[in-house]
């Protein structure tokens, strides 16, 4: 099966293995057929268009076990429940053991958890700790344990090694704060192991043995604040840490942010009077919890820490709060100071405040300046309003104070801005780029238009970029159908934006089956470009290279071929030999050279594409990745097996690390390999493979699309 080096996905049973598909034209190359069922040919359609060459790369995914950090090294207390969590994990041989830890966030739960692993390192085989605050991060967490454990690569995966495993393993499910969340379908089904869960849903008590966790002992909380503090435990000291941590009602979060600000200030004595004079804007601002005096405590005790930042720390850490509280990358606004305006999109004064802020880590030459950004980022850390995964160089915000975050300020104002930076980000992000893919930045988009956040119409549409690179098409449907509406309103049917904006429709359509659809609409956008830009105009050649592609998911291949000639001479002449443009098109026409039959010729053009986005994007960018798996389907057409065999498996892997497991493009290259393996007689493998593939295209695609 053969698919379009710029589509997403048909995936279409049987055949030998898939090619890729067309290239889409943001550059990023689209999914081809799975190769499951009858002995088909599949042509996918072409991807949005954009005013600019894009060909945005995907951060790398992870692929390791979590590692399970240990206790903080300044825990004080909770005997009773360590003590009660020892007997309960040592009797009863042979049951799974569950015990729950409940609690309001900041009062524990996690770093007891942690305590207890430290106190236990000999008992336990092996210790998994997942984050569960979302199904997302749990599905995650498991298939990590599936991929570290070599046992396969989804959360079913991890599920069942654990099951398999009957052995005393530990697995940890950390947050498990969303109610609407089945905690059951995370257990593993097995008479054997041991799980925490902590959480702040009481709920969670029927699932085993549990405890409560609120305050502390008055002498572990005053030991708590005199470590956290830096202070000696003398009379004097003692009197005043008792008097502060009865202030705090014995909050562990509390006491430890209470002890990070004196600490820095030095002044112990003078604490409870500050907390005093603050008490009653903790009460203003937080009406809500006032059935919760804990978590005003706690906000209180955060606001005094925000008022000490300098004003880039403080407006950092509100434009984070609207961001996704995970994976906030310096890249994200070193890319948005890079930012040149284009006339689609905002301007230099629809851009002030963003572009001021961005002002205070850019160099006199222009440059971004990472030491004075990492600089602001450890004044901020220093109160523990963020985390620093320092390896990664990813910034973390705990729940609690995200959301605390955003009630410091204007939230209209910084989710707006905020938006804008994001698209200033991707609109500015390199073409070679592969740190700062959709794997990484889609949450943050996702999130964005979730709280719908005042986004310029240029801007969205890179939004929507993200959302196609992630496999999220009917996402980028709405968002296209929302884009064009004000497009037509604000500019006009015909204004050259909106036709964009159409042609890109027309694209998805095509990727979402509705091919007649898609034709008919990308004729109409063909037909306006022409009549204002001329013959030769790049966006005219996108628009003619997709709808190459909507004749091919028609199977008017011959009409496609002609098609993509045309093409591909006029973007010779106009952009060159190696633009990503013409490059994508070189892929296209070997594709459809491939659906006539011609895979001698297909081989040839896959080569050379092959070779040249070696040069320009690397070996291990998406595009490159997608025209070896296209190489790999030429290689199963000629009948040469083992080394598409070897292809796949080579592409497999790497598609993995950088798309994730149940990306379109990975599980086209899981059904060419299932095909494959079909034609060197190892049909078991296919099978349970071709079984792989159809599950997750349910889960991804629905039961009832056309793949």
């Amino acid at each position: 099966m053969f698919s379009r080096d710029d589509s997403r996905p048909l995936y279409i049973t049987g055949g030998q293995g898939g090619h890729g598909g067309h290239g889409h034209p943001h550059g990023t190359s689209g999914p081809g057929g799975t190769g499951l069922g009858p002995n088909v040919n599949i042509n996918l359609h072409p991807g949005p268009a954009s005013q600019q060459a894009f060909q945005p790369g995907n951060i790398q995914a992870s692929q390791i076990i979590n590692h399970c950090p240990p206790p903080s090294r300044i825990f004080q207390g909770r005997r009773d429940i360590l003590d009660k969590m020892h007997s309960f994990f040592t009797s009863d041989v042979g049951i799974q053991h569950i015990y729950v830890l409940y609690g309001l966030g900041g009062a524990g739960k996690t770093q007891i958890t942690l305590k207890f692993i430290n106190e236990s390192s000999s008992r336990f085989s092996d210790t998994f700790f997942i984050d569960a605050s979302t199904i997302t991060t749990i599905d995650t967490g498991l298939k990590n344990i599936a991929v570290g454990k070599g046992s396969g690569d989804s959360l079913q995966d991890g599920l069942q090694w654990l099951a398999s495993r009957v052995e005393e393993w530990l697995l940890v499910l950390d947050n498990t704060d969303d109610p609407s969340i089945n905690l059951n379908d995370f257990i593993p089904q097995c008479n054997h192991g041991n799980i925490i869960v902590t959480s702040r849903n009481p709920g969670l008590r029927v699932y085993g043995s549990h405890s409560p966790v609120s305050d502390m002992e008055e002498e572990d909380a005053v030991a708590l604040l005199l470590q956290s503090a830096a202070q000696v435990a003398a009379t004097g000291t003692m009197l005043t840490a008792t008097e502060i941590v009865k202030a705090l009602y014995y909050f562990p979060l509390a006491i430890v942010q209470a002890g990070s600000f004196i600490s820095k200030s030095q002044d112990l004595d003078g604490y409870l009077t500050l907390y005093t004079k603050n008490q009653a804007r903790l009460l203003s601002e937080m009406p809500a919890q006032t059935h919760d005096h804990y978590a005003r405590t706690v906000y209180t005790t955060w606001q005094m820490s925000f008022d000490r930042l300098t004003q880039p720390a403080a407006m950092f850490l509100q434009y984070c709060s609207f961001l996704h509280h995970n994976g906030i990358s310096e890249k994200i606004f070193s890319y948005a100071s890079r930012y040149t305006f284009p006339s689609d999109r905002p301007s230099k004064e629809d851009l002030q405040e963003p572009l001021e802020f961005l002002s205070h880590f850019v160099g006199p030459s222009g440059e971004w300046d990472s030491l004075q950004f990492s600089n602001m980022t450890n004044e901020v850390q220093a109160y523990s309003l963020i985390s620093i995964d320092a390896e990664k160089k990813l910034f973390s915000i705990h729940p609690l104070v995200h959301a605390w975050s955003q009630t410091t300020g204007n939230p209209e104002k910084y989710l707006s801005n905020m938006g804008s930076i994001l698209g200033m980000a991707l609109s500015a992000r390199p073409l070679y780029d592969i740190q700062l893919g959709s794997l990484a930045i889609c949450p943050h988009v996702e999130l964005a238009l979730q709280m719908d956040a005042e986004i310029a119409l240029g801007f969205k549409e890179q939004y929507g970029v993200i959302l196609w690179e992630a496999g999220k098409y009917k996402q980028y449907e709405k968002l296209l159908e929302g884009v064009l509406e004000k497009r037509k309103q604000v500019l006009g049917d015909n204004h050259l934006d909106t036709l964009l904006t159409m042609g890109n429709l027309a694209s998805t359509y095509s990727g979402l089956g509705e091919h007649q659809k898609a034709k008919e609409l990308g004729l109409n956008v063909l037909e306006k470009q022409k009549q204002v830009l001329g013959d030769n105009h790049p966006h005219i050649l996108l628009t003619m290279g997709n709808l190459a592609n909507i004749y091919s998911n028609l199977g008017e291949d011959q009409s496609a071929k002609e098609l993509n000639l045309t093409v591909l001479e006029k973007q010779e002449q106009v952009l060159g030999d190696n633009h990503p443009d013409t490059l994508r098109t070189m892929g296209n026409l070997a594709s459809t050279y491939s659906d006539l039959g011609e895979h001698q010729k297909a081989k040839e053009l896959n080569l050379t594409v092959l070779e040249k986005r070696k040069q320009v994007l690397g070996d291990n960018h998406p595009d490159t990745l997608y025209t070896m798996g296209n190489l790999a389907s030429t290689y199963s057409d000629l009948g040469e097996h083992q080394k598409a065999k070897e292809f796949n498996l080579t592409v497999l892997e790497k598609q993995k690390q950088v798309l994730g497991d149940n990306h379109p493009d990975t599980l086209r290259i899981m059904g060419n390999l299932a095909n494959t393996y079909s034609d060197l007689g190892e049909h078991q493998k296919a099978k349970e493979l071709k079984a792989t593939v159809l599950e997750k295209q349910k889960q991804v695609l629905g039961d009832n699309h056309p793949d």
